[in-house]
């Protein structure tokens, strides 16, 4: 067999296969046998026709283009890793020529990945968020949990900002109720702004029993972003008590004693949610300083591919689970169609860019992923998606999709190299060391593995089901 390669464009080439007719006999033996297998003709047993029978009886053009289909894709994959390519997508076969007993010729146009280089990426500097806690945070989060442990006790009275109300909502839109509009028994705490906009002006000063109709702006369901007419029950009103915040409260709430060791803890607690989201900031900063560096050419098939998919499985799967169409997102984002696909565009250029670099990247440094690697990243994975990790790593390996993960490994510790590599200042100009970090849990987080994996991730690396057409 004989391949050549012709560069069509940065992302596409065209490959063009001599196959002398030898090398297809292993083919033509096996549509043969196929055939035979298939067809029934008088005088002989079934799977015993002779070929020049089924050739005379069914055309050998029959057979040759049996063959051809079952030899096409091994030599297809013979020519790839002849011009060491790396193929994106699916080929367009087109048969040139085919010589019975002679020759067989084809051509196979197919994207592949774009040469890149990756320039020197010592010199990247960003500037992240200064990690500092207030007083004001502090006492916030103290109050927030002080709240979680307050009683409620029904009262006969107006209700009144602070209030604990149990309240029936039916919504309607045009004049009609929706059929998700309807919710019965629901606790809100009047002033926390946790539900429907007008709903505390409509509630206060009602007692149970009492009724109120007001508009707002639908958040979610079937109609989100639309403005519905609202109609309030109050079928029960409590008012709350906090309580004293005090040493005696710190020993309820908390392991600690007093509560000036619980405010300390707590500002620890900030401190470390705030590193981390710190460390996230940095990682994407870097990501798109490197991104902006690096020419990346991208194959036009792929990227219509991958804007597909994201709307079709956004669409088809994510939103139906919010309860809502895309007509109602896009109110509810406040955004037309067009911005919609621009912005659906954008993100899915930036994935497919981000996922050409690191690969380029892993393969430059000779990245590898060890097993105890993949297993961290798996346990976390798992942890994101409700599941075990057993249940989740089984999942994996049924889907095939362990190569992703893998990729994903390796994606992360390449993005980890230029993070190291980047001068990182806060927005006091001090230096902020970005090494094992830790989360809101407590848990070191190896920097840059989880972002590169999810800005890295496309439609098809995710295993997603693809939109026809």
């Amino acid at each position: 067999m004989k391949s050549a390669v012709e560069t069509l464009n940065p992302t596409r080439v065209r490959l063009t296969v001599e196959v002398p007719f030898e090398e297809l006999k292993p083919s033509l033996d096996a549509a043969y046998k196929k055939i035979n297998q298939q067809v029934t003709v008088p005088g002989f047993r079934k799977g015993k026709v002779p070929a020049r029978v089924i050739d005379q009886r069914f055309g050998r053009g029959a057979v040759l283009e049996e063959a051809v289909n079952d030899a096409l894709p091994k030599l297809y994959q013979e020519a790839v890793d002849e011009g060491e390519l790396s193929p994106l997508g699916q080929p367009e076969v087109d048969i040139t020529e085919l010589k019975d007993n002679e020759l067989l010729t084809f051509t196979a146009e197919v994207d592949v990945r774009p040469s890149i280089e990756i320039p020197d990426y010592s010199g990247i500097e960003v500037t992240v968020d200064a990690v500092e806690v207030t007083d004001e945070e502090v006492e916030k989060s103290v109050q927030q949990l002080r709240e979680r442990f307050a009683s409620t006790t029904v009262v006969e009275r107006p209700a009144a900002e602070g209030d604990v109300v149990k309240v029936d909502l039916e919504a309607k839109v045009d004049g009609e109720v929706l059929e998700d509009g309807v919710a019965k028994g629901i606790d809100y705490v009047i002033g926390s702004g946790e539900l429907l906009d007008g709903i505390d002006e409509a509630v206060t000063g009602l007692e149970a029993g009492g009724s109120a109709t007001f508009t707002s702006e639908l958040k979610g369901g079937s109609a989100a972003g639309r403005e519905a007419e609202v109609k309030v029950d109050v079928t029960s009103v409590s008012a709350r008590e906090l309580p004293e915040l005090d040493d005696d409260f710190a020993q309820m709430a908390s392991e600690f004693d007093t509560l000036e060791e619980l405010r300390a803890d707590t500002r620890k607690r900030l401190e470390r949610m705030k590193k981390y989201d710190q460390a996230t900031q940095a990682q994407e900063k870097v990501l798109d300083e490197l991104i902006s560096l690096v020419e990346v050419p991208i194959p036009e098939k792929l990227l219509q591919d991958e804007i597909n998919t994201r709307k079709h499985n956004l669409v088809n799967h994510q939103l139906p689970q919010l309860g809502m169409d895309l007509a109602a997102y896009l109110r509810m984002q406040e955004k037309s169609e067009e911005e919609f696909d621009a912005e659906l565009k954008e993100q899915a250029e930036k994935g497919i860019r981000t996922q050409f670099v690191l690969d380029e990247l892993v393969g430059k440094e000779k990245l590898n992923v060890s097993q105890e690697e993949l297993t961290e990243h798996l346990v976390r994975r798992a942890q994101s998606s409700g599941m075990s990790p057993d249940q989740f790593a089984q999942a994996i390996v049924e889907s095939g999709q362990v190569p992703m993960l893998v990729g994903e490994v390796a994606r992360g510790k390449a993005l980890a190299l230029v993070v190291d590599a980047a001068k990182v200042v806060d927005t006091n100009g001090e230096t902020v060391d970005l090494d094992d970090e830790e989360d809101e849990t407590g848990e070191t987080v190896e920097a840059g593995s989880e972002t590169a994996a999810e800005a890295a991730e496309t439609s098809e690396e995710r295993g997603e089901e693809k939109s026809e057409g």
